[in-house]
């Protein structure tokens, strides 16, 4: 009986207590899985339930004569609006709307050299991107492109430092001057000094200037911020300009001629709205100094990403198609564009007529080639002035939880503020309410005071 029990023990208990492990394991995978298909299954009935606020709230609102007719939900009234840089988020609606015309895909085993053309100067350009380019130019006629090369960048900003280094003397025991009309684009002073570079040198306002030797005068036109067609302010010799024109396009200035000038940049950034795309353009006359900035880039970052040429081909194609499209239910993204930008501007001239407190540039209408309208620029910002008894207007717009980039960051003194237009409409909107609501009975409560 002893030793039945000792075999028993040693057998059937080892059994036992295996089947039990297993049944125990069992449980818990089972468990797992199933707790996992509740997740899942709770994820994807978020996602579908997001889906309708996400349309709501990329919506372009209707025009209006009121500064605005948006409604927000309470709690959301008092949030700040970040109006500080000029991300072009308002062309999403747009490309919403297109649906799969602007997408592409991409092979694995595709783009993977660093070369795309080894025969043409700027190695790295993409052919397809290169023939969408001079294609919208065409079309659009804002810029000459005969006998001109074309050089990639990743965005304009990569090329505007190629450009400098491209101008520069290396020889030159003093760094070229670079100099700008204020108000000029708050970045340049920025970029031309992060480097501390022996090359080149930041000197301020060209209309100051009174440096002998040679400088480098950057023009953009349509300006950033005040939305002025600019021409050169130092008509001296041992100069080189550079124009930008990142905002000659149709939504925004009358297209009254083609650019014509031996350094003109361009960026995809405010033409089609894909700034996260980081890719830009220049029209170089000059092979050497085209030659230089191939070299900066290669220097930099051994030249721009493919994929995101190869995705800017396709939509600037989308673009291009747009325009030549004959059908009436075809709207170009230029037309979009136009009609919110005609729209935003008439709510916030409304606004600041309603408050008092606040003046806006004038500008005069011009003939636009292109669309065969007359208009008004309709600039990508508003270039606002406080009036008195407000100082410094980027506080005091900061206060109202209006963020904002002050005057003395472009040249100019601290009344004076740019406000980014190419924001979502919800941002928009109550930034128009909340700037109509300050007014000269009222100023001292929303100075805190």
């Amino acid at each position: 009986m002893a030793r039945f029990w000792n075999v028993f023990t040693l057998r059937n208990l080892l059994v036992l207590s295996l089947a039990i492990n297993v049944s125990f394991m069992l449980r818990l995978v089972y468990v797992t899985v199933d707790i996992k298909r509740e997740h899942m299954m709770a994820v994807d009935r978020s996602q579908r339930e997001a889906l309708p606020m996400q349309g709501a709230y990329l919506s372009v609102s209707s025009a209006t004569s009121s500064p605005s007719s948006a409604t927000f939900p309470d709690g959301d009234r008092d949030r700040a609006i970040n109006l500080d840089h000029g991300d072009p988020t308002m062309y999403e609606r747009f490309w919403q709307q297109e649906g799969d015309k602007a997408t592409i895909v991409i092979p694995g085993w595709q783009s993977m050299s660093y070369f795309s053309d080894i025969g043409n100067l700027c190695w790295f350009l993409e052919p397809e991107f290169a023939r969408q380019v001079l294609r919208l130019h065409k079309i659009v006629g804002n810029a000459v492109t005969e006998n001109r090369h074309i050089v990639v960048g990743t965005g304009s900003t990569q090329l505007f430092q190629a450009v400098l280094y491209a101008l520069a003397s290396q020889d030159s025991e003093e760094p070229v001057s670079v100099v700008s009309a204020a108000p000029y684009y708050s970045s340049y002073q920025a970029i031309t000094e992060c480097l501390k570079s022996g090359l080149y040198k930041w000197e301020g306002d060209a209309r100051s200037f009174a440096k002998e030797g040679r400088f480098i005068e950057l023009v953009t036109s349509p300006n950033n911020p005040d939305g002025f067609l600019r021409d050169s302010v130092l008509n001296r010799s041992g100069g080189v300009l550079v124009h930008d024109f990142a905002y000659y396009w149709p939504q925004y200035t009358p297209i009254t001629s083609p650019a014509d000038y031996d350094i003109m940049l361009f960026t995809v950034s405010k033409t089609t709205g894909h700034a996260g795309m980081r890719i830009g353009w220049a029209l170089v006359k000059d092979r050497e100094i085209a030659k230089r900035i191939v070299k900066y880039i290669e220097l930099n970052s051994i030249g721009v990403s493919k994929d995101s040429q190869l995705r800017a081909a396709k939509v600037l194609k989308v673009v291009c198609d747009s325009c030549e499209s004959s059908s009436n239910t075809t709207e170009s993204l230029f037309e979009f564009a136009y009609q919110l930008m005609v729209e935003r501007w008439q709510n916030l001239r409304v606004a600041v007529k309603h408050s008092g407190m606040f003046s806006l540039p004038e500008f005069s209408p011009g003939f636009c080639k292109f669309t065969g309208r007359i208009f008004e620029p309709l600039p990508a910002f508003a270039w606002l002035k406080c009036e008195e008894p407000i100082e410094d207007c980027e506080s005091f717009l900061r206060s109202n939880k209006i963020l904002t980039r002050g005057g003395r960051h472009f040249g100019v003194g601290p009344q004076y503020v740019r406000i980014s237009l190419l924001d979502r409409d919800d941002n928009f909107d109550l930034f128009v309410e909340r700037l109509s609501s300050i007014r000269k009975d009222n100023l001292y409560q929303h100075m805190g005071e």
